[in-house]
C-alpha cells in the first residue's frame, strides 16, 4: 500500500513538472513573439504619416496604440528640469541620454529623449553641453515608453542632474507639473545647436534568447517525461516479463 502511494506521488509530481516545464517553454514563445511584433511596428510605423500634435497620447492604453509613430508637438522647453541619464549606450560605447520636460499646455508636460552623447571618459560627472531655445519650439519625435530602467544599488531616490532610472511620480514633483505616461525620443534638429546624437536604435529584441530559453523548457519537459515512462512504466515492466 505504502509502495503504491509512493508510486502515485512520483507520477503526481512527474506530471506537475511536464506541465510546469512545457508551460514555461510555451511562455518564451509568446515572448519571442511579441518581441517580433515589436520589431515590426518599430519599423512599419516609422512609415506612416507624422501625426498631429492633438493625438499626442494622453494615457497607458493611447499609448500602447500609437507607440513608435511619429508625432510633431509644440511647446516650451522646462531646462530646469533637463536630466541625464547614466550607463546609456550606443554601439558599445557608455554615455548618457539627456532628457527635459516639454510645456505641451499650461499643467501639461511629456519627457523628451532629446538625444545621446557619450560620457567624458576623464571625468564621469562631467555632462555634456545641450543648450535649448528659450521660446516655443515645434519637435518632431516618435512616441516611446518610459525610458527604460537600469539596475539600481538602492531604491532611495537619486537626486542630482545624473540619474540611472527616471521615476515618473518624482519627476513631476520636482517639475511641478504633471507629466504624460510616455516619452519622445526626438528626431528633428533642435534651434539651438547641440552635440546630442538622435539616431535611435531599434529595441533590443533578441529574440534569439527568448527562443533558446524555449528550447530548453521543452528539452526538460521531454526529458522528465521520458524518464517518469521509463522508471515508472516500462523498466518495471521488462522486469516482471523476465521474471
Amino acid at each position: 500500500m505504502r509502495a503504491r502511494r509512493a508510486g502515485w506521488l512520483v507520477w503526481l509530481g512527474a506530471i506537475v513538472a511536464v506541465a510546469a516545464t512545457a508551460r514555461l517553454g510555451l511562455w518564451q514563445l509568446d515572448r519571442a513573439a511579441q518581441k517580433t511584433a515589436l520589431g515590426r511596428a518599430w519599423s512599419e510605423r516609422a512609415l506612416l504619416e507624422v501625426l498631429p500634435a492633438s493625438q499626442l497620447p494622453r494615457d497607458a492604453e493611447a499609448t500602447a496604440a500609437l507607440l513608435h509613430r511619429r508625432i510633431v508637438v509644440e511647446g516650451r522647453w522646462l531646462p530646469r528640469h533637463t536630466l541625464y541619464l547614466d550607463n546609456r549606450t550606443q554601439h558599445g560605447v557608455a554615455g548618457f541620454v539627456v532628457v527635459t520636460p516639454l510645456s505641451v499646455a499650461p499643467g501639461d508636460s511629456v519627457l523628451v529623449q532629446r538625444g545621446w552623447a557619450p560620457r567624458d571618459q576623464a571625468d564621469r560627472t562631467r555632462v555634456p553641453a545641450a543648450p535649448l531655445s528659450e521660446g516655443p519650439v515645434r519637435i518632431e519625435a516618435r512616441i516611446a515608453t518610459w525610458p527604460s530602467p537600469r539596475l539600481a544599488l538602492s531604491s532611495a531616490p537619486e537626486e542630482g542632474p545624473i540619474r540611472q532610472n527616471l521615476n515618473p511620480a518624482q519627476l513631476a514633483r520636482e517639475a511641478g507639473v504633471p507629466l504624460r505616461p510616455l516619452s519622445l525620443l526626438q528626431l528633428s534638429a533642435p534651434e539651438t545647436p547641440d552635440a546630442l546624437l538622435r539616431d535611435w536604435p531599434e529595441p533590443a529584441l533578441d529574440v534569439w534568447k527568448n527562443q533558446g530559453y524555449a528550447v530548453q523548457w521543452f528539452a526538460l519537459c521531454a526529458l522528465i517525461a521520458g524518464l517518469a515512462l521509463w522508471y515508472g512504466w516500462i523498466s518495471p515492466r521488462r522486469r516482471g516479463q523476465r521474471s
